[in-house]
């Protein structure tokens, strides 16, 4: 996935961990403008540390200055609130994911953007990543045949949520993603989960999910759990896709395996994994870089019409934990 280089004037509101990412990527490539920062002295740290850049400590402050696109990297619960207001304005927006904390709110940003003729984006990091990418082209060349099931694991010790569980921080990626392979949204869903740490709060999820064609798909997110592993599995009818991305190699693995029928009995079909081969580049270059590309044309990836479905699953989801764990809590 590559560009053409652009030059943008970009602004970043939120300047927290993710944030500074933005601010690095945007710095490196020429196109950050601004920084919003509602608090003063990290703003300070952040002006000396990127010289010749603008300071703002709100985004009525930075409206005046006529920035071409918004990066919006602030926590989960102001994306509508900062979101609203840019595109009120008639500013072009990349959101961060979540789009926003329900999806009355999310379906409210996308039709501020179509009524103000603006585009908004949505930060889902992984529909950029290389092997993300080459896996939905192999996918849709039919190279596994037809898709039967696709489960995804992202799993950590932390970063400990208060605002939010495990499930709005952490799926929003593997929800991307399966809608992103499927090219569809789910038709029904079940979850469960445990809260350990704080009340109320999951820790931990597995959420299944059924889509049209009979494909069907499970998540199970955790910052509650020894080691980090972020696995993506894809089982196809002539073969099997497995991509582990906290592992150095980050490799593609091709599976021609199965099982076919002799005489009406299933017979396996193994064979060794194959290192599917893909040109390595940063997903957050690549986003950013996609975002300013299309600022003066069409969004057709992680548009905020995609960006609004993976809130719906997300609520939908979120009700089906809750109506697990009062079960659960009934029957205890």
């Amino acid at each position: 996935m590559s560009f053409r280089k652009e030059n943008k004037k970009i602004c970043v509101a939120g300047a927290g961990y993710w944030g500074e990412n933005h601010i690095k990527t945007l710095y490196g490539t020429g196109n950050l403008e601004g920084i919003v920062e509602v608090d003063s002295s990290r703003l300070r740290s952040l002006l000396e540390k990127y010289p010749s850049i603008n300071g703002h400590g709100s985004i009525e402050e930075a409206l005046v200055h006529g920035y071409d696109g918004y990066v919006v990297a602030t926590p989960a619960e102001t994306h509508y609130k900062i979101g609203s207001i840019l595109l009120m304005n008639k500013q072009n927006v990349l959101i961060e994911k979540p789009l926003a904390l329900n999806s009355r709110d999310s379906l409210s940003l996308v039709r501020i953007a179509e009524e103000n003729r603006s585009k908004l984006m949505v930060g889902h990091l992984m529909l950029f990543h290389p092997a993300i990418v080459k896996i939905k082209e192999m996918v849709d060349l039919g190279i596994i045949g037809d898709l039967r099931y696709i489960y995804s694991h992202r799993l950590s010790l932390g970063k400990v949520r208060t605002e939010e569980n495990a499930l709005w921080s952490l799926a929003p990626h593997d929800i991307s993603i399966l809608n992103y392979l499927t090219g569809k949204v789910p038709k029904t869903m079940n979850a469960s989960g445990g809260c350990y740490l704080n009340s109320g709060i999951e820790d931990t999820a597995l959420a299944s999910y059924s889509y049209p064609g009979n494909i069907n798909a499970h998540v199970f997110v955790s910052w509650l759990h020894p080691f980090k592993e972020h696995r993506l599995t894809i089982i196809g009818s002539k073969a099997m896709l497995a991509f582990e991305d906290t592992s150095p190699e980050k490799k593609i693995l091709f599976y021609d395996s199965g099982f076919e029928f002799v005489d009406g009995n299933p017979v396996k079909r193994e064979k060794s994994a194959e290192i599917i081969p893909y040109e390595p580049s940063k997903p957050l270059d690549n986003e950013l870089n996609y975002f300013i590309k299309y600022l003066d044309s069409q969004l057709s990836l992680s548009d905020g019409k995609s960006g609004h479905e993976v809130v719906e699953i997300l609520e939908r989801t979120d009700e089906c934990l809750k109506a697990w764990k009062n079960h659960w809590h009934q029957e205890a």
